[in-house]
């Protein structure tokens, strides 16, 4: 019994290749033991799969996977050595898989039952309430990278582009343009504590923590844009804002709704209360000529390109609008003119 306590312990709390898991100690266990001769690793994923279809669980085949794997050893089901498929699980493990599938079934997302999860092939700490990166804002930085092969004056100086991003959370967004552009700098903000210190974990496990400067900042609040012209200006502005439409809010999912910082989705009555602040922030900050590249919500394309024109002392052109994978327009690139000017 004292074995089985320690290797419990082991698989709840160390290092891991997902950096152990993270979390409250055990309150109770599911309904759900599976019988006794379900013993392998494949029979597993059918025994949890059925129940997280019978419960109404989102992905329930990907989410048994996931976590089973996760308590293997590796990131993903496919990439288990095919012994471990047939293999039988000792005890520890059988205990650790039915306590992280208990969660599952209160709807936490998987991403937070295991604590981390890749980004642009970068392995990430996640952790509640810190928004997770979906894969839409991976199509933005692979936007963005495209663009800055293809426009070379997209990213500004050839030493490497300095970059704002706006709303950092996780530190996705900032951490994967660090990764491929080995000589840029970021200027990463939010105004949320828990996400500060999560883009902290993640630049100093990354190893990127000295070309990023990560600054507690509101951009809402009136002047905030001061604080970051002493490090400016800045040749590309990137951001992922809150742009759900407050009515929208309640019907979020259940993993949504119950788990991540509304802060970080809530964009107010037409979902625009942030992104016309960065809007109205970018002509202080940027170069000329200097770009803007967003991701927002699939009714927001219209309404920014109406903002816009309405604000013409800003100088900001919407010049492209880009659809994601499932063909709604999602990403905005908005470029700063010429004939702006960045204060002294």
């Amino acid at each position: 019994m004292e074995l089985w306590s320690r290797m419990l312990w082991t698989l709840l709390s160390g290092p891991g290749r997902r950096g152990g898991i993270q979390g409250r100690a055990f309150s109770s266990w599911p309904p759900h033991p599976p019988p006794a001769e379900l013993v392998s690793a494949t029979e597993l994923v059918r025994h949890w799969t059925a129940i997280f279809e019978e419960r109404g669980i989102p992905e329930a085949q990907e989410s048994s996977e996931y976590i089973i794997a996760h308590v293997l050893g590796a990131k993903t089901f496919q990439s288990l050595k095919p012994a471990l498929w047939t293999q039988p699980l000792n005890a520890g493990q059988l205990q650790c898989i039915q306590e992280l599938n208990s969660r599952r079934l209160q709807r936490m997302p998987i991403q937070y039952i295991l604590g981390e999860w890749d980004f642009q092939g970068l392995s990430l700490k996640m952790a509640p309430p810190v928004f997770i990166p979906r894969p839409e804002t991976e199509e933005l930085v692979e936007w963005v990278l495209e663009e800055a092969a293809q426009q070379p004056h997209v990213v500004g100086a050839q030493g490497g582009p300095l970059i704002l991003e706006v709303g950092c959370g996780s530190g996705a967004i900032s951490l994967g343009l660090l990764s491929h552009f080995p000589q840029s700098r970021v200027i990463a903000v939010d105004k949320e504590e828990a996400a500060i210190s999560l883009t902290h974990e993640n630049a100093r496990r990354l190893r990127l923590q000295d070309r990023i400067r990560i600054v507690h900042l509101d951009v809402t609040l009136e002047g905030s844009w001061a604080h970051l012209l002493p490090w400016g200006p800045m040749d590309l502005i990137v951001s992922n804002p809150p742009y759900v439409f407050h009515q929208d809010m309640e019907q979020l999912a259940p993993e949504i709704h119950r788990y991540e910082d509304p802060v970080a989705l809530d964009g107010g009555e037409e979902g625009m209360d942030v992104i016309t602040h960065i809007l109205a922030l970018a002509p202080q900050l940027l170069k000329n000529s200097g770009s803007i590249f967003l991701e927002v919500e699939p009714r927001h394309p219209e309404l920014v390109g109406s903002w816009l024109g309405s604000q013409p002392d800003l100088y900001l052109e919407l010049v492209a609008v880009r659809r994601d994978f499932c063909g709604r327009p999602r990403f905005l690139h908005v470029r700063k003119s010429q004939a702006a000017q960045v204060p002294d």
